[in-house]
């Protein structure tokens, strides 16, 4: 056998978005691309702001020797303190440069912080829908996942995730604005949460830590701002990156942060600092970190998204999808017409529409559409989405 078991049976199960990502090529490929409908990819289709490309451009000329050697596994002290500073604008603890780890994208982030925290068979719980990659990136680091469902609208249901906490609960992971729904978790449910991870905490004798996934932090919407974890509760980290909001997804560049309140701080941030190397990460991009450091108040024109969005919700809503409205993130995750949300998935694409089963971020009976897309995919998929909802 030439793989493990283990990644055998994980390709054959693999992720939804990249199965119909690559069907999207295929189907680009015998039908052209301005005829095949592509909302497979939560890849932002704005390009970086000016600013970003002016940035590097004089980063690119600096030949000041040692800039693009080793540095601190953390970071660069610089980069970390202007993340700092960010974070001090909008959340009521105050950060230093040591509660800050920069890290390559979020997902490397998150895989630093699940490393540092924990012990095989700890358990994370999951509100669903979700990024169903957090699986793998658990069973990396031997943990297990514990899904527990939202609410119809999405919000958390804290009464059945307080049923889902162990002794064996070493975090709880969120993901706001969501994807693939858009909801953004009000800060009166994670107050909640807190108070149940607190209560819960105590009585087990560790901290339940919280940890808040915010790749979608800034993409928001309808005057909707995104709650601080970290003024609700000291178990937090919170991981992110510049991959939406800067529309850098290929540049793998982010950070994780952790409350300066956490306990047992100095052992938990060493722990992050030598999770960042072993992983072999070794440190994030030194000019990419360089570059974010002199961003981080830029982003893309949100406007623009939302546009898309009303475009989207309103002309699907208006033919009989049943969709909560998204708050953030560029996602809809509708209701699909018929049980079978792998099958109406099916006959989208027999529209040349291609979107992801909502059973591939554990909501069945739901399918994505993530329109960080042209305006002309959107408009050229109209007819095709009411063709297909009228099938049933």
């Amino acid at each position: 056998m030439s793989v493990s078991k283990k990644i055998r049976e994980a390709i054959e199960q693999s992720s939804w978005i990249r199965k119909m990502f690559e069907e999207g090529a295929r189907r680009k490929a015998r039908y052209g691309p301005d005829k095949v409908f592509d909302f497979s990819l939560g890849n932002p289709n704005l390009e970086p702001p000016v600013r970003v490309r002016e940035v590097l451009q004089e980063l690119a000329g600096d030949t000041t020797p040692g800039r693009h050697a080793y540095m601190a596994n953390a970071g660069l002290l610089e980069t970390r303190q202007a993340v700092a500073d960010y974070l001090n604008t909008f959340n009521r603890p105050r950060f230093s440069p040591d509660e800050i780890i920069m890290t390559v994208g979020a997902g490397g982030a998150l895989n630093v912080v699940l490393k540092t925290i924990l012990n095989p068979g700890d358990e994370v719980v999951i509100p669903r829908p979700y990024f169903v990659e957090y699986d793998y990136y658990l069973d990396n680091h031997q943990g297990i996942p514990r899904l527990v469902d939202t609410h119809p609208d999405f919000s958390l249901n804290l009464g059945a995730l307080e049923r889902t906490i162990t002794e064996k609960t070493r975090a709880v992971l969120i993901n706001s604005p969501n994807n693939p729904t858009g909801k953004v978790y009000r800060e009166a449910e994670l107050r909640e949460l807190a108070r149940l991870l607190t209560h819960y905490g105590d009585k087990f004798g560790q901290p339940i830590y919280l940890i808040s996934d915010e790749p979608y932090r800034k993409i928001v919407y309808d005057g909707i701002e995104t709650p601080s974890v970290f003024d609700v509760y000291p178990e937090t980290f919170v991981v992110t990156s510049f991959s939406k909001d800067l529309s850098l997804p290929g540049e793998r560049i982010g950070y994780a942060a952790a409350h300066p309140e956490i306990s047992d701080k100095a052992i938990t941030l060493a722990g992050m600092v030598l999770c960042n190397r072993v992983l072999g990460y070794v440190n994030a991009p030194a000019i990419m970190q360089r570059t974010v450091a002199r961003l981080l108040d830029e982003s893309v024109d949100i406007s623009i998204y939302k546009r898309k969005r009303d475009r989207l919700y309103g002309a699907l809503t208006s033919v009989g999808y049943e969709i909560t409205k998204p708050e953030g993130a560029f996602y809809l995750f509708p209701r699909a017409p018929i049980p079978d949300d792998i099958a109406f998935v099916a006959a989208l694409q027999e529209e040349n529409i291609l979107t992801v089963p909502g059973s591939g971020f554990g909501g069945p009976g739901h399918f994505r559409i993530a329109y960080c897309v042209s305006d002309e995919v959107i408009e050229g998929a109209l007819p095709g989405f009411e063709r297909a909802i009228r099938k049933y």
